[in-house]
């Protein structure tokens, strides 16, 4: 029983027109007029941060017909957020989009990263809008590549020395080139992802390791080379 004030049970009715239902969303190849959230679907990234914005996480979910298929949860910048990010993970897989959204994540920046991806699954704006089915159970592991390592850059940099990659897509800087003019052209790094793959299988350490080293750019060329950590 639904209860009016007076000033609304003194108002005569008048007709609405037609009903014309939410606008149709893209979701895995289909056009989807979403009323409930189990009409959700698809595949998609949302970024968070914490309050004090010390560190952040990507979270990408794998949702079908509203409930949460798959979870990855990659975290940055914070300790204590990489124990949060486990949590999550145990508490994700399961649930609707609408638990996980009213879920405590533990974590500032997981939570706000929730908050995000549900905008995007729920606006159609997902990875797999127009991909027929959608992608299978996953396929969230094809972000890390191989060794199932998260993609990382880091570097750091001051007015007075210059800047320092420590870390890349490509994997541990181990050393950085340089030219006459101390430019730097090009750099050395082990694939931490693979050399472990590697080690895991019974291959000795130094080995592996040895065969998991690669270059980029101009680094044959270099005159100079330096260890980004200590030099």
């Amino acid at each position: 029983m639904l209860n009016y004030s007076n000033e609304v049970q003194s108002m005569c009715v008048v007709a609405k027109g037609p009903k014309h239902g939410p606008a149709p969303i893209p979701e895995e190849g289909k056009w989807v007029k979403a009323y409930e959230i189990k009409d959700i679907s698809g595949l998609s990234h949302g970024i968070g941060w914490c309050a004090p914005q010390q560190g952040c996480c990507k979270l990408t979910l794998n949702v079908k017909d509203g409930v949460i298929e798959e979870a990855l949860v990659e975290t940055l910048g914070c300790s204590g957020m990489t124990h949060s990010a486990a949590m999550a993970a145990e508490i994700l897989q399961g649930k609707t989009i609408l638990e996980a959204l009213n879920t405590d994540l533990v974590c500032d920046a997981i939570n706000v990263a929730m908050r995000e991806i549900f905008k995007q699954l729920v606006y159609g704006r997902t990875q797999t809008a127009f991909s027929e089915n959608g992608l299978p159970i996953g396929a969230s592991l094809e972000d890390l590549g191989k060794g199932i390592r998260s993609q990382v850059g880091t570097f750091f940099a001051t007015n007075a020395k210059g800047v320092r990659y420590l870390e890349m897509a490509e994997g541990y800087i181990l050393s950085v080139g340089l030219d006459a003019d101390n430019e730097a052209i090009g750099y050395k790094f082990v694939h931490l992802g693979k050399m472990m793959d590697m080690i895991k299988k019974g291959v000795e350490p130094k080995e592996a390791y040895e065969k998991n080293i690669g270059t980029y750019g101009r680094y044959a060329e270099a005159v100079k080379y330096i260890d980004p950590r200590k030099e």
